[in-house]
């Protein structure tokens, strides 16, 4: 973090977060110091504890990811991206209180990344964003839709041949992230993603416990962006005898998930550790929180955090 105010500019002790000229509390784990931002006209995500715990995660990958390479002599930048960054701030579901999010969360990861790039297509928490990030170093903030920014920014700032390396997380507000996309990523062979693949809106809004020939030419096209191809239709129904004639019923979201991450893999992922339920609280998993690698070592890291929060 720079030794500026992100409130007034001026200048902070060593070892201070306190602002003598203005008062205000850089700290962002701190609700003071969001005290300024004008929020009255933006709609901030709610934390719940399951993306609390999708932070902790993550940022403990993001810690191991960022000493491994710091280590290497060939590795000249290691790139942070998240392709739906929001505002950087959020209200806690159960306090209601104002606390950093994942953008700002991430930009504490110790040891730092290289660079940071955030994408957020909503002005409103582009405004908020760039606020609450303008004490840090090496951020781009990237306003616009994912489909849009994320391709070129990947391929210029994670080239193989640049020796770079990035860690980017995917984490849609639904089934909004195309296979092709993940095929894209998977082919620079330099990017590691998480991943949450929304198992409640796939099956609100497609794999209900009908015949598939009978969901909407509207749904399916998004299951099949998603999944990239019309085999979900077999893989995720199967038909049954039943008193009256044969029956379709979806499989179970378990086999769900393991055809998914069968596709993750052969989208161009050489390693996708089992991923790991984010529960509400009844229990009843909303989705799964996906790790994509072409590196052995990252998924066994990842793997071993996992288990620690299963």
């Amino acid at each position: 973090m720079s030794a500026f105010c992100s409130v007034c500019g001026g200048y902070l002790d060593r070892d201070d977060l306190i602002c003598r000229q203005c008062g205000a509390d850089n700290d962002p784990a701190s609700v003071d110091a969001y005290d300024s931002l004008d929020l009255d006209e933006v709609h901030l995500d709610r934390l719940n504890p399951w993306s609390q715990l999708k932070h902790e995660i993550i940022e403990k990958y993001a810690a191991a990811y960022t000493t491994i390479l710091r280590k290497q002599a060939w590795a000249r930048r290691y790139v942070y991206v998240d392709a739906f960054a929001g505002a950087g701030v959020a209200v806690d579901a159960q306090s209601d209180e104002l606390i950093a999010a994942g953008a700002l969360r991430a930009l504490h990861v110790d040891p730092p990344f290289s660079e940071y790039h955030f994408i957020e297509h909503n002005p409103g928490k582009v405004q908020v964003l760039e606020r609450v990030t303008s004490g840090f170093d090496h951020v781009s903030i990237h306003p616009g839709d994912y489909r849009s920014v994320l391709p070129g920014l990947l391929a210029e700032r994670c080239q193989y041949r640049d020796f770079a390396r990035g860690l980017c997380l995917l984490d849609p507000y639904g089934l909004s992230v195309d296979y092709a996309m993940l095929q894209q990523i998977a082919e620079l062979t330099t990017v590691e993603i998480f991943f949450n693949f929304m198992l409640l809106g796939a099956n609100r809004n497609v794999l209900w416990n009908v015949d598939p020939s009978t969901i909407s030419a509207r749904r399916a096209a998004i299951m099949t962006r998603v999944w990239g191809s019309e085999d979900w239709r077999t893989e995720l129904f199967e038909e049954t005898r039943g008193l009256f004639g044969n029956v379709w019923t979806k499989v179970s979201n378990e086999r769900v998930i393991d055809a998914y991450r069968r596709r993750l893999r052969q989208a161009g992922f050489s390693y996708v550790p089992t991923p790991i339920a984010m529960r509400n609280s009844t229990n009843s998993p909303l989705y799964y929180l996906f790790f994509c690698s072409p590196k052995a070592v990252a998924s066994d890291i990842v793997g071993q955090i996992f288990d620690r929060y299963r």
